[in-house]
């Protein structure tokens, strides 16, 4: 904040005052990222609605303390009650500087006890000295103890009209309900990172310095949504540097690495190339990295690396820098969100064992290590679903008890593997028999550069036509076909036919069609409800495309395909089997409790021995 604002810089004070400090706002409208807090408060003020106890809860850093000060000068102003109060008075600059008689400030992690709260309620009475209102300010109130607590109910219920409570604290939920129904509540928000810039280019500005904006972007999104630790992160690096503040000295002193250095590493790690990942994690160690922070670093990347996966923009990026979006969305792409998803689990694990070990380095390294053998476990997920998709749909069952077997190759064996017919390969195979659907992990890990294995479609393993082993491709070069009448029952035939000529993954998810309808050039094709996920993919032009080149080369002619969704079966709800013997046990109870049967038990004085059923 300039000079002009009432603060003095560094070189005129007798001592040094931090920068946190000194750049602390002194008025509704210099709180950065809470300005629906200071626009309430303002109201309040000047609609005269201004009540006895506030409660200003938030993460450290991000203004409550400073909101209270304000606060308590709008309300003692001189002049009256007033949404923008005079600075320059005397009691104006009593409060910034914490030594007012009728603002006590009191830190309710020191002084916790009954004791405490007793003094208070006895001073609570006594009227202010020279203001208007006597304002307690007691900071991390959640410290009090149950008993201080309760002693102050009955005083903050009902207090005298010359007393106001601001409490302040970041744990909101460890006040007792008696006590947040008794305030007013306002939750400050994490100050965002464009906000954060802005205010420290002000600061550097005033500090007659200069800094690059990817380096204030460094220290904001450092902080976390903290204002107070990022103007600590700058004073810091602002004595490191010599007045021209840049991004490498912020990362030098901070011992963190910058974005590009992360994105490699996580490129080395979807390339599976574990000895790059070795040397990258080696090259910034010896830059001053800690490897317990860079494993908090690779964290945060990965979680926007998930976010941009999913689909979110630019603006959703809070730890990385939003110029690599592009190249986080091919390789959220690439990867897939489920190895992503597995990602951020290991590293987080990773994260809790370096708190509580000594060898923070080897542990990210093997981690890094393990990311890289991850098997393909987005394809994996797609590859159970459609399986599923089809074991759920009635019309794939057969309908003379014929087993229709479906085996797809998530993963894939080696090279070698096609020359080596003793060597058994490494697949994950997603089986359909029937309605039983079984998954099994890969043996081995799959690669990049591992080809892909064929999936044996249901016409490829049928031994009656062993002439179609390989059916041809929709793109081939034969001759196109003559026109077929197309009605319903030539459009299932050509259904079936051309779901067996389009790629193994297409045809797995093509097989959950249900029902087959042939409308004018056009053929409907209708999912279960229970196939949302088969619906979805074929939607996908990939599959699309290619199903409808199939189907338009048998017709012998252009057919549009249209998929509908059926709606999903209700569930039915079976009644749980009542045991036998609990059976007995009610039947008993309720003829006991029976009016006739008590009355002729109590009249005979007799006892019920045995029950029979009803023939």
């Amino acid at each position: 904040m300039p000079e002009s604002s009432g603060q003095q810089n560094a070189s005129s004070q007798d001592s040094y005052v931090v920068v946190a400090r000194r750049y602390r706002p002194r008025a509704f409208d210099q709180l950065v990222g809470q300005d629906h807090v200071g626009r309430a408060l303002k109201n309040a003020i000047e609609t005269n609605r201004v009540g006895h106890a506030y409660l200003f809860t938030g993460a450290r850093g991000v203004g409550k303390t400073s909101t209270a000060r304000i606060f308590a000068k709008a309300l003692n102003d001189p002049s009256g009650p007033t949404a923008t109060p005079d600075n320059s008075t005397d009691v104006a600059q009593a409060i910034d500087s914490g030594e007012d008689v009728d603002v006590i400030e009191i830190d309710g992690a020191s002084n916790r006890g009954i004791d405490e709260i007793r003094s208070l309620r006895a001073n609570v009475g006594v009227r202010p000295s020279r203001s208007r209102y006597k304002i307690y300010i007691i900071d991390e109130v959640h410290m009090l103890t149950g008993a201080a607590f309760n002693a102050l109910l009955k005083t903050l219920e009902e207090p005298p009209e010359h007393v106001k409570f601001i409490f302040c604290t970041t744990d909101p939920e460890k006040l007792p309900i008696t006590v947040l129904s008794r305030c007013q509540r306002f939750d400050f928000a994490p100050v965002e990172v464009p906000k954060i810039v802005n205010r420290l280019r002000e600061i550097v500005q005033a500090e007659n310095a200069e800094a690059d904006d990817k380096a204030l972007e460094l220290i904001a999104r450092r902080a976390a949504g903290s204002m107070r630790d990022s103007q600590s992160l700058l004073e810091q690096v602002l004595s490191f540097s010599d007045g021209n503040l840049t991004a490498e000295q912020v990362h030098a002193m901070l011992g963190t690495a910058d974005d590009e250095r992360l994105h490699a590493l996580a490129k080395a790690m979807a390339e599976r190339d574990a000895a790059e990942v070795i040397r990258q994690l080696d090259a910034g160690i010896d830059a001053g990295v800690d490897a317990g922070r860079l494993a908090e670093q690779l964290l945060a990347y990965f979680r926007d690396l998930m976010a941009v996966t999913v689909g979110c923009d630019a603006t959703l990026m809070r730890h990385t820098s939003t110029a690599l979006y592009d190249e986080l969305n091919e390789l959220g792409q690439r990867w897939g969100l489920q190895t992503v998803l597995a990602v951020v689990g290991l590293v987080d694990q990773t994260l809790v064992r370096i708190r509580h070990s000594v060898y923070a380095r080897v542990l990210l390294e093997a981690t890094a290590i393990q990311i890289c053998n991850l098997p393909d476990l987005q394809q994996i997920a797609d590859l159970a679903a459609a399986a599923d998709s089809i074991a759920a749909s009635p019309t794939h069952h057969g309908s003379s008890g014929e087993k229709k077997n479906i085996v797809a190759n998530a993963g894939s064996a080696p090279p070698a593997a096609a020359t080596e017919p003793n060597r058994p390969a490494a697949t994950t195979n997603a089986t359909v028999t029937g309605s039983t659907a079984t998954t099994a992990a890969a043996a081995q890990p799959q690669t990049a550069a591992q080809p892909q294995a064929p999936v044996q479609s249901p016409a490829a393993a049928s031994t009656d036509a062993p002439d179609q082993a390989i059916p041809p491709e929709p793109n081939d070069t034969s001759p196109p076909r003559a026109a077929v009448a197309w009605n319903q029952a030539n459009a299932e035939r050509i259904w079936q036919e051309a779901i067996t000529m389009v790629e193994p993954m297409t045809e797995t998810l093509a097989r959950a069609v249900q029902r087959v309808v042939a409308e004018e050039g056009k053929l409907r094709l209708v999912f279960p409800g229970e196939s949302k996920l088969a619906y979805s993919r074929c939607e996908n032009p990939q599959h699309k495309t290619s199903l409808n080149t199939a189907v338009a080369k048998l017709a012998g002619r252009d057919i549009v395909l249209e998929f509908q969704l059926a709606a999903p079966k209700p569930v039915q709800v079976k009644a749980a089997p009542v045991e036998p013997g609990k059976a007995r046990m009610q039947r008993m109870k309720e003829i006991e409790a029976n009016p006739l049967v008590k009355s002729i038990v109590e009249v005979f004085d007799a006892e019920i021995v045995k029950i029979e059923k009803p023939r």
